[in-house]
């Protein structure tokens, strides 16, 4: 029974964050809202941003647990008015308005990249990264079609279309930035 509880309690302690972990977490919440401020407007209304770059590299550096509680504490901040999203915006309107759901999706983004990321080998990270970017693209598109009344065709157009090779040119950049820093950060094992 001790044994039992002696093992009960190192994973309670072991699931607890570090200050460095609880560190990186808010350095990365705040390098996502300052991403969000380099913003390129489109005709529908969809903005490109460098935001998901930095979703991503929170993934791919703090893994999936830290990169996901990283952009949940970001979304949380705008959500509360907090002027972290593109164009220095915040607010429930912004959350539950046509691109809420990129927002929505990020922590989500965040999570399945750290996945990729901590299982190790690129086959894993470049699939983590794909879904990951994916998932955002639905989010973004289902919200935008539900709030404008418009059809998947243009929610596609408007919504992913544009940003494919932007994308792929982010999840380069994060790919091989966050390999680098997570190997300097000491979390290139899987499932660190």
């Amino acid at each position: 029974m001790e044994k039992n509880q002696n093992g009960v309690a190192h994973r309670m302690v072991k699931s607890r964050m570090s200050t460095r972990d609880l560190c990186m977490t808010a350095l990365f919440t705040a390098l996502t809202a300052v991403m969000a401020q380099i913003s390129v407007p489109m005709p529908l209304g969809v903005p490109m941003t460098m935001q998901t770059f930095a979703i991503m590299l929170a993934g791919m550096t703090l893994g999936a647990r830290r990169g996901f509680i990283s952009v949940l504490v970001y979304v949380l901040l705008g959500a509360a008015g907090v002027p972290v999203f593109a164009n220095l915006s915040g607010g429930m309107g912004i959350v539950f308005g046509p691109t809420g759901g990129f927002i929505l999706s990020f922590p989500f983004m965040a999570w399945i990249v750290g996945l990729g990321a901590e299982r190790g080998g690129w086959p894993a990270v470049i699939l983590g990264l794909f879904a990951g970017t994916v998932v955002n693209y639905a989010g973004g598109m289902l919200m935008f079609c539900l709030i404008t009344g418009q059809s998947m065709e243009v929610a596609f157009m408007a919504c992913v279309f544009p940003f494919i090779p932007t994308g792929a040119i982010k999840a380069v950049m994060a790919a091989l930035i966050g390999a680098r820093l997570r190997k300097n950060a000491g979390r290139d094992k899987p499932g660190v």
